[in-house]
C-alpha cells in the first residue's frame, strides 16, 4: 500500500516529507517504546505512535522507517516536522487512537509482518 494510502485510510493529513506519496508499505508497527520498534522493525514498515519527540525520528532513521503516523490527533513540533523532511522520513497525523488506526489498516490489507503489531 502506498503511504497516500495509507493517509486516505487513516483520513490523515501529510505533515513533512510530500515527495514520498507514493513509497510502498508492506507491514505495520504501533508502539510508543522506540527500545521496541529497533527490537522488532524489519523492512518496508509503517510507524504508528503516540509518542511525540525528536527520538521518535531519529529510531525511524536509525531503523530506515519512511514514514511515521502520529495517532490520537497529537501534532508534531516544527523542529520534528524540520527534522523528518531533513531525513527525508513522511509524518502523518491522524485523529484515530493507536488500536483503531492499527485497525483500519490491517482491514485494508496491511499486515503486522514484519512489524511490531
Amino acid at each position: 500500500m502506498k503511504i497516500k494510502e495509507i493517509s486516505t485510510v487513516l483520513e490523515a493529513a501529510i505533515i513533512a516529507g510530500e515527495q514520498n506519496r507514493d513509497i510502498e508499505i508492506d507491514s505495520a508497527c504501533g508502539a510508543d517504546l522506540m527500545s521496541d520498534v529497533m527490537a522488532f522493525v524489519k523492512e518496508n514498515v509503517v510507524l504508528l505512535t503516540g509518542l511525540i519527540n525528536l527520538q521518535v525520528v531519529r529510531t525511524a532513521e536509525m531503523m530506515d522507517i519512511k514514514v511515521i503516523v502520529f495517532v490520537r490527533g497529537k501534532n508534531p513540533s516544527q523542529e520534528i516536522i524540520d527534522l523528518a523532511n531533513e531525513k527525508g522520513i513522511t509524518i502523518l497525523t491522524t485523529k484515530y487512537s493507536m488500536f483503531i488506526a492499527c485497525g483500519k489498516l490491517y482491514e485494508a490489507g496491511i499486515t503486522g509482518r514484519g512489524g511490531c503489531c
